[in-house]
């Protein structure tokens, strides 16, 4: 029994972990919207979304309006986007999106999880070759069959719409048409659970079950990092 109970404090705690890590980046994409175009959700396109993503994260209320107000404040330091490549063992290709106040820090962390791995970091833009930026929308079917969602959203820039889980539906658009699949998914009052932008890789490399949990063990490192938004890859 005291082994069993060890366990499920131990699951317990890894997920309040993941959780706080989870609302952490969250608050720093809200951070970011609100230096950009203000604290307004109504007028902040950017800013609406990230709410959005945050509820459906379940962040309390009151932290995601405490994270509001902070970012408002003067005192609030500027957060900034910045996205590595590298490989990681194997030749995978690894792509770590980061928000961070210390630019320099951030690239001692990421370079050193890389060279812990066996990896490199590369040049910005060396993997623009292997992966696409998309915009993924996961909505609430409400009743609605995929052929009629996908008839009146094709001139909101639609690439392709297919089953997601729980019975919901996953929107897929370009990079450049987001912002206008957005507002149309709000124009028509659809419910939007979750936005966001993913990079897609064009080729994928399949590797032998030993080396897999190699890479897998590195995106961990990465993402048990408060600096990394997100960690894309390509292998199969």
């Amino acid at each position: 029994m005291g082994r069993a109970f060890e366990a499920r404090r131990s699951r317990k705690e890894k997920r309040w972990d993941l959780m706080s890590k989870t609302f952490t980046k969250l608050g720093r994409e809200i951070s970011m919207a609100v230096k950009k175009s203000g604290a307004d959700p109504e007028t902040n396109a950017h800013l609406r979304m990230v709410v959005q993503n945050a509820r459906h994260a379940n962040m309390p209320k009151d932290r995601i309006e405490n994270a509001i107000k902070k970012a408002s404040s003067k005192d609030e330091g500027n957060f900034e986007e910045v996205v590595y490549e590298g490989y990681g063992p194997h030749g995978i290709g690894i792509v770590v999106e980061c928000t961070t106040d210390n630019s320099t820090r951030t690239v001692a962390m990421v370079r050193m999880h890389f060279n812990r791995a066996g990896g490199a970091l590369g040049k910005s833009g060396s993997l623009d070759f292997n992966f696409q930026r998309k915009g993924i929308f996961t909505v609430a079917s409400q009743g609605m069959s995929k052929d009629d969602l996908e008839l009146e959203l094709i001139d909101f820039g639609l690439e392709e719409i297919y089953d997601g889980e729980e019975g919901n539906l996953v929107i897929q658009t370009s990079f450049t048409d987001f912002g206008m699949m957005q507002k149309g998914l709000e124009d028509k009052k659809l419910n939007v659970l979750n936005a966001k932008l993913q990079r897609i890789p064009l080729t994928m490399t399949t590797l032998t079950d030993e080396q897999a949990e190699e890479i897998l063990d590195l995106i961990d490192k990465f993402e048990e990092e408060d600096d990394v938004q997100a960690v894309f890859h390509n292998m199969a």
